[in-house]
């Protein structure tokens, strides 16, 4: 997850930027949650350069790492390589920002592995992936970025892994533009709330953060 400050800059003309940080961490809680509730994790990693949002992880039951490379591929690489070293056999990595989330979709998602060693799940763009499961981790880089869904089909088929597409609402539906908000059903509550000056004081504990609950 990106830092507070540059947290979804396409909504910069709609939301203030406590607004925004609001919304991500809000949107993080339920995605950590939810993978809580399905009780399917040894566990939960948040891999964030930012130490607020670390903290908040850690409050809500995952485990908040640095990053240990800068851009966002890299980072996940050097997480997932330190998650094989200490025996993880299989890694989902999931988006932060996906409000409609529900535990029974990561279970279905899960489920496909016990036949794929590749599951994805496309954002609701058709280009992006909001979801990639890997048996074992690494099994192929990570490609995260603009057509990525497509990249991930062709380097499994480079490879000769078996690669299959799962997709729901929940898992496809992430939050970038105003748009998005308006499908998710939380424009009416974040682009009409007031800023709220006090929800991001500079305090470590996640606790003092007055976070709104879409």
């Amino acid at each position: 997850m990106k830092v507070l400050a540059a947290a979804k800059g396409r909504l910069a003309g709609h939301l203030s930027p406590a607004q925004r940080a609001q919304l991500v961490l809000s949107m993080l809680e339920h995605v950590v949650t939810t993978l809580r509730a399905s009780g399917l994790f040894s566990r939960i990693v948040v891999v964030s350069a930012d130490e607020r949002v670390r903290a908040c992880a850690a409050a809500w039951g995952a485990e908040g790492w640095p990053e240990e490379q800068p851009g966002h591929n890299a980072a996940l690489e050097a997480a997932a390589r330190r998650l094989r070293a200490e025996g993880v056999t299989a890694l989902l990595t999931i988006s932060a920002d996906l409000p409609l989330l529900r535990r029974e979709e990561i279970g279905d998602l899960l489920a496909q592995a016990q036949r794929y060693p590749v599951v994805l799940a496309p954002a609701h763009d058709g280009q992006g992936t909001n979801a990639l499961l890997l048996r074992p981790p690494l099994l192929l880089p990570y490609l995260f970025g603009e057509g990525s869904l497509q990249r991930y089909s062709e380097a499994a088929r480079g490879r000769h892994l078996a690669c299959v597409r799962y997709e729901s609402l929940g898992l496809a539906l992430d939050i970038d533009t105003p748009e998005d908000l308006q499908r998710s059903g939380l424009a009416e509550r974040w682009l009409s709330a007031a800023p709220s000056a006090h929800c991001l004081r500079e305090k470590r504990s996640c606790q003092s953060l007055d976070i709104l609950q879409p």
